[in-house]
């Protein structure tokens, strides 16, 4: 812009000082002010994609296509704040013209940047084979419950079998139902869990850590009923301190171990999709088969472990919502129980990478 002023010469300098001294207070750092923004709208934006990327690969897999993860390995954020000014002056000697030829010009820009970086990586060879193909190791199974989670949820989810009492399975296009004794075993655990009855303890043997579940001695005849219940079931005899020692597989090799058969994440993820509501087009097109369980079973146990429903459109405020094929498939925000148990789907990604170094991705970052 230029000014013609009739100002003195240092009238002049003094406004061009000023306005030269503003600049440094523009290109101030702005970094501390971004961090609580930005924290958590990026923790908002990873949490959503996380959820849809593990919904949509759900259905995908009860159409029979593959599942394909990807993980934000990084977030770097890059704000650039620059400002320019000029000034220029001309004073004339000619003071017989009609029109002042004392000028000054001045010039001025801001720029802002927003640049982030985020770093996407595939899910593939060791890390997808540890996250998805490995069943969930016994020991961070019962520190869930440890933690204060429901057991007979955390069981139902994530064990084929324990000591030989198999769950209920759906995997394979059949429907293997759940022996007579296993719901009660897993109510009664509950139970037990609800009385602080149950703990866990951890002993590390060289590289190897053991788990040690303690049945805590009965303190009324109610508890005193559901530890027989487990050790009858179980056939089991704990310890003098009740102590039983968790390991994997079908079958214990004596009295004093509990074998865990858990799930590998790509099962939890198989059962969960055989439960979907899928449009009965798709079915009778062949595009995929009936869901192997219903919302109106009479033992709850035996109800899909997330109720994910399907339609042309999702309802307002979705706790979770994908499209795929022409359908929407999505998770009521009114139904707590599916939203806990997908809440656990999250946690037990990071439960079945136990032993596994991730891999840190390189990157380079443009200097601005």
């Amino acid at each position: 812009m230029t000014w013609i002023v009739g100002q003195s010469g240092a009238s002049r300098a003094r406004t061009a000082f000023i306005l030269l001294a503003l600049l440094p207070a523009g290109c101030a750092s702005i970094g501390p002010a971004t961090v609580s923004r930005d924290r958590v709208d990026y923790i908002g934006a990873v949490a959503d994609s996380w959820k849809e990327q593990t919904l949509l690969n759900i259905v995908r897999m009860r159409y029979g296509d593959a599942p394909s993860f990807v993980d934000v390995s990084s977030i770097i954020s890059a704000y650039a704040l620059q400002g320019q000014l000029s000034a220029a002056g001309q004073i004339s000697s000619d003071l017989t013209g009609t029109i002042p030829s004392n000028l000054v010009t001045l010039g001025g820009g801001v720029t802002y940047l927003d640049r982030p970086t985020i770093t996407y990586t595939p899910l593939a060879g060791e890390k997808f084979a540890a996250s998805l193909l490995r069943p969930i190791p016994p020991s961070a199974i019962f520190e869930l419950i440890q933690a204060g989670y429901p057991a007979d949820y955390i069981l139902q989810m994530t064990t084929r079998a324990i000591n030989g009492v198999y769950n209920r399975s759906s995997i394979g296009g059949q429907v293997r139902e759940a022996d007579p004794s296993f719901y009660p075993l897993l109510n009664a655990l509950r139970r037990l869990q609800l009385s602080g009855a149950v703990s866990l303890r951890l002993e590390k043997h060289g590289k190897e850590e053991t788990g040690i579940l303690i049945l805590s001695p009965a303190r009324t005849p109610e508890i005193s009923g559901d530890l027989k219940l487990v050790r009858d079931t179980l056939k089991v005899r704990p310890g003098p301190n009740g102590e039983l020692t968790l390991i994997f597989g079908a079958l214990p090799q004596n009295a004093q171990e509990i074998a865990l058969l858990s799930r590998s994440m790509l099962g939890i993820l198989l059962e969960v999709a055989n439960g979907i509501d899928v449009p009965r087009a798709d079915v009778a097109a062949g595009r995929t088969t009936p869901s192997a369980s219903v919302m109106t079973a009479p033992d709850p146990h035996d109800r899909p472990l997330v109720h994910v429903s399907s339609g042309p459109a999702p309802p307002e405020g979705a706790f979770a919502a994908v499209r795929y094929r022409g359908s929407w498939y999505w998770i009521d925000d009114r139904d707590f129980a599916s939203k806990r148990i997908f809440t656990f789907l999250m946690m037990f990604f990071s439960l079945a990478e136990t032993g596994v170094t991730p891999q840190t991705p390189v990157l380079t970052v443009p200097a601005t």
